[in-house]
């Protein structure tokens, strides 16, 4: 979505709103499942003494599967949003900043954007998710296997000494 700024673009101590649903189809990643309700967006295009900023939030509520154990658990985001702008060319080798163009504000790259960055790399269910078995797969999270731990060959001869009984 591209936004006209025309009206507060000369105009200093002028905002103007804005609210968009975010495509959901550009926004996918391998954790997300699906999203339980469409990305919302809103906020203000501010001009401050000629320096143009958004500020705004991003609210989603997605299906995401844990990187640790694979169980679905939903999420509930609000993502602060916070950009400047810029309709300087000679400005536009710094990625802290948003292009104007021709006094328009491709909206919707700019909050795809914030949105994708502000995602955690890892998706995990709990902080302190144990994952599965790397033998058996079950979901540690639910308790222990009843899998041996593996003993390092090179040390197989120490615990035979432990096997036996004193002499």
């Amino acid at each position: 979505m591209r936004i006209n700024l025309c009206e507060i673009i000369e105009m200093s101590g002028k905002s103007l709103p804005f609210s968009l649903e975010l495509d959901t189809e550009r926004l996918s990643m391998p954790s997300i499942l699906r999203f339980l309700s469409p990305p919302k967006a809103s906020g203000l295009i501010i001009n401050t003494a000629g320096a143009m900023s958004l500020e705004g939030e991003i609210l989603a509520e997605l299906l995401l599967s844990c990187d640790r154990c694979a169980k679905e658990y939903e999420k509930k985001l609000s993502i602060p949003v916070f950009a400047k702008l810029s309709e300087s060319a000679e400005e536009g080798d710094d990625p802290e900043l948003f292009p104007i163009e021709d006094n328009h504000l491709d909206l919707s790259d700019l909050l795809e954007t914030s949105f994708i960055l502000s995602l955690e790399q890892k998706s995990l269910c709990d902080e302190n998710c144990a994952g599965l078995c790397e033998r058996c797969g079950k979901n540690l999270n639910d308790g222990p296997c009843g899998c041996k731990k593996e003993i390092d060959p090179r040390l197989a001869v120490l615990g035979q000494l432990l096997d036996k009984p004193n002499e």
